[in-house]
């Protein structure tokens, strides 16, 4: 099973930018998909963004899209979120997450096998 560890979590003002990282390492990603999902305080886990990792396709839910952008590295075997323009809903424990194989329902929280411990991103009006 893959393993995955985030870092790159923090405190911004809105408006501002962040850059998350996930290391993966464990298992050859190329079947993989790579996601983010997040959780607000008394909120369920929602996704944000995911990556087809063979064919670097992206997907993303509408309350990010244009605003943040997932990309891999695939000689670090990192998966990166890049965000951008941020609103204080965007406060939230960040999740990287990883399915052994493509889904039609990767916005699912059980298409993902994996889960990184999260990191913090906090966002102040």
């Amino acid at each position: 099973q893959v393993q995955l560890v985030e870092s790159g979590g923090g405190l911004v003002q809105a408006g501002g930018s962040l850059r998350l990282s996930c290391a993966a390492s464990g298992r050859p990603l190329s079947s993989y998909v790579l996601a983010w999902f997040r959780q607000a305080p008394g909120k369920e886990r929602d996704f944000a963004t995911a990556i087809r990792w063979s064919t670097g396709s992206t997907y993303y839910a509408d309350s990010v899209k244009g605003r943040f952008t997932i990309s891999r590295d695939n000689a670090k075997n990192t998966v990166y979120l890049q965000m951008n323009s941020l609103r204080p809903e965007d406060t939230a424990v960040y999740y990287c997450a990883a399915s052994g194989r493509w889904s039609p329902f990767l916005t699912s929280l059980e298409s993902y096998d994996a889960w990184g411990q999260g990191t913090q991103v906090t966002v102040s009006s």
